[in-house]
This record gives C-alpha cells, structure tokens and sequence, in this order.
C-alpha cells in the first residue's frame, strides 16, 4: 500500500487535477479535468500514459458548484487508488501577497487571510479558494496544502518589486509580485536535471498560454518579472493586454464613463489576442487564419514577447539560455521563430529543424545563447511540495 496526494488547480469554469504517489519521486498516477463548470459539467480521467479511463457528462447540470463537483472526483480518485490511501490535497494558489512565500498548510486562518488577497487577483483567487473550502467540508480531516504562484518571486530585490508610487501604496502591499512562479519553479529544477551550469547561469523563461509572462532567473532564482502587482501586466495574453499605460484606463473612466466592472471586463475577458484579431484567443486558431487582424496579433504576441525578454536582460546582465514552456511555449513553432528572429542581436540563431520538431534544444551551433524548450509541470512541483510537507 502506498500514499498518493490529489493536486487541484481550480479555475473559474474548470477543474484541473492530478494524482501522485508521495514515494519514488512522485510520480503521476492519473490526471484529467472537470471543464464547462456552470453550463454542463464535463469529467475526463486519464491514466499515468495519457489514455482515457473514465469520462462522464452531466448535461442538465449548470447550477452545480465546485463542491457538487469535487464529491465525484474525490469518490474517483478513491476507486482510482483502489488500497492505497489519499492522504493531502495540494492546491494551486495564485496570491500568496507579502506574507505566503512558502507552502503552507490551509486552515482557517490561513484561507482567510488569502481571501483578503482577492483584489490582488480576483479572476483566480475566489475559485482557488472555492476548492480549498468545498474540500474542507468534503472531507474536513484531508490536510490541504497551499502553493503559490507568487512565491518563487520573493527573491526579487527591492528595486525589482517597488512601483514609483507614493510611499502609502508600498506600505498597503501595492508592489511588484510576479506570477507563473510554480511553473517557474519547476523549470529551474528540469534545467538543473539536464544542464548544471546552464541552471546556474543567467536564464530566462518564457511561459507563454493563455496566461504569459516571462522571468529572469539567476542560479535557479528569480531576480524580475515581465508580470508585476497583478496577472494583467507584461506580456500580451490570451484575453489580457500586457504591459498598458494607465491613461488607457483614465480614457476608459473619463471619456466612456466605464466603472470599474467594465474596465476589469475588459482588461481581463475581451484584450490581448482575442481582442486584437477579434477572433479568437487561442494561438493555434490564429496561427491557420488568414485573416489580416489576427496576423497583426500573432505578430504583435511575438514582439510584445520579445521586447520583455530583451528587457529582462537588463536584470541579468546577460544572458546565456532562453527556455521556452506550457503550451504556446511548447507547442507553437511559428511562434518561437518569430519570438527569436526579433531577438537576433542578442546572438541568438535557431536551428529550424530542431525547432519545428520541438526538439528540447532549438538553437543552431553559431548561436551565443541557447535556446530550450522545456515542458512544465506545475502539477507535479505542487505534489512535490505537498508531500515534503507532510513528511517534514
């Protein structure tokens, strides 16, 4: 009989899941997802080797709730161990603010001082939450560990982390986080595994999904963030802008008389991608189209990219490896090109092969700076984590 712990990362209108041994190095032992949460609930469990064992629909169930969900996929992951034993719940926690760096156990106070953190985040604080409390009641003797997406930037120095704004915002956690640091965290250790020294220099990792961001990492430490006091800035995103002058949102305020549901509407739901090519926000949809507006931004993805990974470099003085991850990172060839042809005077040259086949390096010998692609897994980090917890 072994232990195995359930890793949750629980979003607006999905679940995501994994389960993991806490022995051998935590291994995957299933995965899947709960998706159309609030329309008609849809459940897929998949093996350690990807293949479907389970699926279920519930077609007339749109007023269920995270909790109604949970009860099943827990009564699953139950059947699933057949005799061996659940012994924690690890979460994905987006804002873990100024006093959560590292994992920590979720009790009561704890959840409450993290829901005090929801307009830091407030299109994935309330549903991380959510789950954390439906399993609270589910199951109230399940330990369940918190992991933060925050936390791998709390290396970042002052100058990193300080918004040139009136000393009181500073004082009220108005400040530079960074997000993405789970994913982060685990690209540092898979570097590490395959390449020592690189790990050890100066790299830079570019998580690019429908969530973006980049990060400067220093020997495996964060140093800056192309994301900063929340998930809307730096990069452009699926359905969030990046980087955008605050007189956009005055314009907004003033001149179309938005309050503030509507700009935060905007920013977060209707930008980026999908409001550029006014298509769509899925790259792999953009990428086949032929219409004008959705190659301007295709495009424009690809140079806001670049201009923060240049800028980034600034950081580190250098650079020495580019990492590319999660699923425009790993997935789109197109993109990475494009990404590293703005970026050739830093040296970089890739070797088109390698990278239209997704090989783990894509850089041509002549190039000074070494390019990867690296998948991650904030998953299995979450379980790693959760489980030294519990035996420490």
């Amino acid at each position: 009989m072994s232990n195995a712990v359930l890793v949750l990362n629980a979003g607006s209108s999905s679940l995501k899941f994994g389960i993991f041994d806490t022995e051998d190095g935590q291994p995957r032992r299933a995965h899947g997802m709960i998706e159309r949460i609030g329309e008609a609930p849809h459940f897929q469990g998949f093996d350690a080797e990807g293949r479907p064992v389970t699926e279920r629909r519930w077609e007339t169930g749109a007023a269920m709730t995270h909790e109604d969900l949970l009860g099943p996929l827990l009564d699953w992951a139950d059947d699933h161990l057949d005799s061996d034993h659940l012994v924690a719940v690890g979460h994905r926690i987006v804002h873990g603010g100024q006093n959560f760096a590292a994992p920590v156990r979720l009790d009561e106070a704890v959840i409450a001082a993290l829901a005090a953190l929801t307009p830091l985040a407030p299109l994935h604080q309330p549903h991380n939450l959510a789950a954390v409390r439906a399993i609270a009641r589910l199951r109230p003797n399940l330990p369940q560990i918190g992991c933060f997406d925050t936390g791998f930037h709390r290396t970042m120095t002052d100058v990193a982390t300080r918004l040139p704004l009136p000393a009181r915002y500073h004082e009220a956690g108005v400040r530079r986080y960074g997000f993405h640091g789970i994913s982060y965290e685990y690209i540092a250790h898979a570097l590490a595994a395959a390449d020592p020294a690189r790990a050890a220099g100066k790299v830079i990792a570019a998580h690019l999904g429908n969530g973006a961001s980049a990060c400067a990492m220093l020997a495996g430490r964060s140093v800056e963030s192309s994301m900063g006091f929340t998930a809307l800035d730096g990069l452009m995103m699926g359905t969030r802008p990046g980087t955008l002058d605050p007189g956009v949102v005055l314009y907004m305020v003033e001149q179309e008389q938005l309050d503030a549901k509507a700009i935060s509407r905007c920013l977060y739901s209707e930008s980026g991608l999908l409001g550029v090519s006014g298509e769509a926000s899925d790259m792999r949809t953009l990428l086949v189209s032929d219409r004008s507006e959705s190659r301007l931004a295709v495009d424009l993805f690809c140079h806001r990219a670049a201009r923060e990974i240049a800028a980034l470099t600034v950081a580190l003085g250098g650079l020495e490896t580019l990492v590319f991850t999660a699923g425009i990172g790993e997935h789109a060839a197109p993109v990475r090109r494009m990404i590293c042809a703005r970026l050739a005077h830093l040296g970089i040259v890739l070797d088109d092969a390698s990278n239209e086949r997704h090989a783990p390096v894509i850089s041509a010998s002549a190039s000074t700076i070494e390019v990867r692609v690296i998948p991650t897994d904030e998953e299995a980090m979450i379980a790693r984590h959760t489980a030294a917890l519990l035996s420490g």
